[in-house]
């Protein structure tokens, strides 16, 4: 199976000054929804979970955590579009912990350097999981 190169997102000097905006207020869209900490993420680990439309706006509302594929959608759904309030109700640490090695390769740049910048224990799960 071919390894795949993962390319860092351009740095602001690479890319013109309306874009670096753009993308420094995108990040910050997401560095404002974070909670404090790990430890306050306490959603559920069995069942099915429905989300809100406000999350759930173009595809699957209901997810069964019991289904690796469903659990992994509902976390990659989250994980882009909750609020801030959303995330301690509907994410759980462990799980978050368990699943980020593959999770990271399926949400955006900006999305998974938010959310390692700010847990530094995300990032060295992936590299325990190399």
């Amino acid at each position: 199976m071919p390894s795949s190169t993962q390319h860092p997102a351009p740095a602001p000097r690479d890319i013109s000054g309306a874009d670096a905006e753009d993308l420094a207020l995108y990040r910050e869209k997401f560095r404002g929804r974070l909670p404090e900490s790990l430890d306050e993420l306490h959603g559920p680990i069995h069942g099915v979970v429905d989300l809100p439309l406000h999350m759930a706006w173009s595809g699957m509302t209901s997810y069964d955590l019991g289904k690796p594929r469903q659990r992994m959608g509902l976390y990659r759904t989250v994980l882009h579009e909750g609020l801030h309030e959303d995330l301690p109700r509907y994410l759980n640490q462990d799980l978050l912990l368990q699943l980020w090695p593959v999770l990271r390769t399926l949400v955006g740049r900006t999305v998974r350097a938010v959310w390692e910048d700010a847990f530094p224990q995300l990032a060295s799960r992936t590299r325990a999981a190399a």
